[in-house]
């Protein structure tokens, strides 16, 4: 279940984060929104509809979180560059699944919306100084600050993530 879950691994944020491994890190969300588009195009009704796991969300629920997700990802890179170490806001991942948006929304909106927010993303990170890439912001479950760099190795990581997850469930069920 482990590796259904988690098929490319746990995140795991590097001690420091170089700039070559950030310039790494903005360069899979600047491509996300492609490889999401690629690995769904081929995917009917009925293969959208199936979990990636046991237990797990749909195709289609997967590529509505990315885009819900990753737009609470971008607010709060904007937050943290504007205020001074905010406290953000954070929301259940798993409640906003099951709103109607995500069931009767087809996944071509989300897509779009990954296309553009991840346009505006990359742009504002390919044009950060050294010193805005030192800002945080504090997450209050965790009750832990987050420098901006690891935050865009989380969101590297958790595209990919959420690519596996389809990807793997393409593999499995020959899909291909």
């Amino acid at each position: 279940m482990e590796e259904l879950k988690y098929p490319i691994g746990r995140f795991q944020a590097p001690e420091k984060i170089s700039d070559l491994q950030l310039r790494s890190y903005i360069n899979d969300i600047r491509f996300l929104p492609s490889l999401v588009e690629i690995a769904v195009q081929t995917l009917d009704a009925p293969q959208l509809a199936t979990p990636y796991r046991p237990g797990g969300w749909t195709v289609t629920q997967v590529v509505h979180h990315l885009a819900d997700s990753h737009m609470n990802a971008y607010t709060r890179f904007k937050l943290a560059l504007t205020e001074d170490n905010p406290v953000i806001k954070p929301y259940d991942e798993a409640a906003w699944a099951e709103l109607p948006d995500v069931s009767k929304t087809p996944i071509n909106i989300s897509l779009t919306l990954l296309h553009a927010l991840h346009t505006r993303w990359v742009s504002l990170m390919d044009n950060m100084s050294p010193e805005q890439w030192e800002r945080v912001f504090t997450h209050p479950e965790h009750g832990e600050t987050f420098f901006l760099r690891k935050v865009a190795g989380s969101y590297s990581w958790h595209g990919k993530h959420h690519l596996a997850h389809i990807e793997k469930l393409k593999e499995r069920n020959n899909w291909q």
